[in-house]
């Protein structure tokens, strides 16, 4: 295993290891978008299978982060100044225009042979939800990047055909955003 972990950090933002019983999975790696294909070139080397892909939808997730920091540093600050028998500041209003909404993409490998997890994250910007995809490396990528597509609208870069095949023919939606509304 330590191998793996040593190949995976060569490309990865992050790699952690996990605890199975708390999460599911062994190993928790973090990439950026044009290395998810370099990832999987490794776990198939290594034995892995590609059991899922599925999206995440973080909407709303950059601002509530940023507000609870916000609060968290007024509430520190607050303390400090009554403490200090001072005038405690005002909270200032917090600024999360610039923030990026984005979308998450899993993906969950197995080794059988080692009875081992691991997870790949990947993140992109919610406006533009693309990456390459995996297909050329696991074939059967195709049908979740094609479900994740329909659900999420993310887009997979090199996937033969991202056509509906869960949704009508001429769906326009992506059910698992969190802004979809019936």
């Amino acid at each position: 295993m330590e191998e793996l972990v040593a190949r995976l950090e060569e490309i990865a933002a992050s790699v952690s290891r996990a605890d199975y019983d708390a999460k599911g999975y062994h190993l928790d790696v973090t990439v950026a978008p044009d290395d998810v294909e370099k990832a999987a070139l490794v776990l198939d080397e290594a034995g892995y299978t590609l059991e899922a892909i599925t999206g995440v939808d973080w909407l709303g997730e950059a601002a509530r982060k940023a507000e609870a920091e916000a609060k968290a540093a007024y509430a520190a600050a607050k303390k400090a100044a009554e403490e200090a028998g001072e005038e405690p500041p005002e909270m200032e209003p917090v600024d999360t225009s610039g923030l990026k909404d984005e979308m998450e993409i899993v993906y969950d490998y197995t080794s059988y042979s080692h009875l081992f997890r691991v997870m790949v994250r990947c993140r992109v910007d919610r406006d533009n939800p693309e990456l390459p995809s995996i297909h050329q490396v696991f074939p059967g990528a195709d049908w979740h990047e094609k479900e994740t597509h329909d659900f999420f609208g993310i887009v997979f870069t090199g996937n033969p055909d991202l056509s509906p095949f869960l949704l009508p023919e001429d769906a326009d939606y992506h059910p698992l955003r969190k802004d979809f509304s019936a």
